[in-house]
């Protein structure tokens, strides 16, 4: 097999991992927050999309004769329970939350630009299709969070300032 396709298929494992390592941490985020309801909204949406992007990438994996790698889901899943886990203890959770789902945004955002460039020198337009369908929601889910962290924060602030309960999620 040729090893750039080789890449693509190690990297379409690493985006399926880190697809199932999303939800797993968005899960948990979700969960928790009771007192901001626009942000768990988002949160929920996103969850949608992710299923539906493991899904994608499932069928990209099968078309070209592999499947997920069950050691980097497991890894992911483990490294996601921790993250959510310790998010958990933390007394500023929401902001903490928010600020680490914007960078893991921008890490799916690297990762599909890759995808969308390794397909098309591989010449699976198959591929290279479904990574363009799914880059826009990452883009658009790191949009949303960057324009809403002021607001997370100025909330957050606001409430422990008064010893507010809510403050935290």
């Amino acid at each position: 097999m040729d090893e750039s396709l080789d890449h693509l298929i190690d990297w379409l494992r690493d985006a399926y991992a880190m697809e199932k390592h999303a939800e797993t941490m968005l899960k948990a985020q979700a969960s928790r927050l009771e007192h901001y309801p626009e942000l768990k909204v988002r949160i929920e949406q996103h969850i949608e999309e992710t299923v539906d992007q493991q899904k994608l990438l499932e069928t990209c994996l099968d078309g070209l004769g592999s499947s997920p790698s069950t050691m980097k889901d497991l890894a992911g899943r483990v490294g996601a329970f921790g993250q959510a886990l310790g998010g958990g203890l933390a007394s500023d959770e929401v902001v903490k939350g928010a600020m680490a789902g914007y960078v893991f945004e921008n890490i799916e955002i690297a990762a599909y630009t890759t995808l969308i460039a390794a397909a098309r020198q591989c010449g699976r337009d198959d591929v290279r299709k479904t990574c363009e369908m799914i880059l826009p929601q990452e883009i658009e889910m790191a949009r949303w969070l960057l324009a809403h962290l002021p607001q997370v924060t100025q909330t957050y602030l606001a409430r422990d300032a008064v010893d507010d309960d809510t403050a935290k999620r």
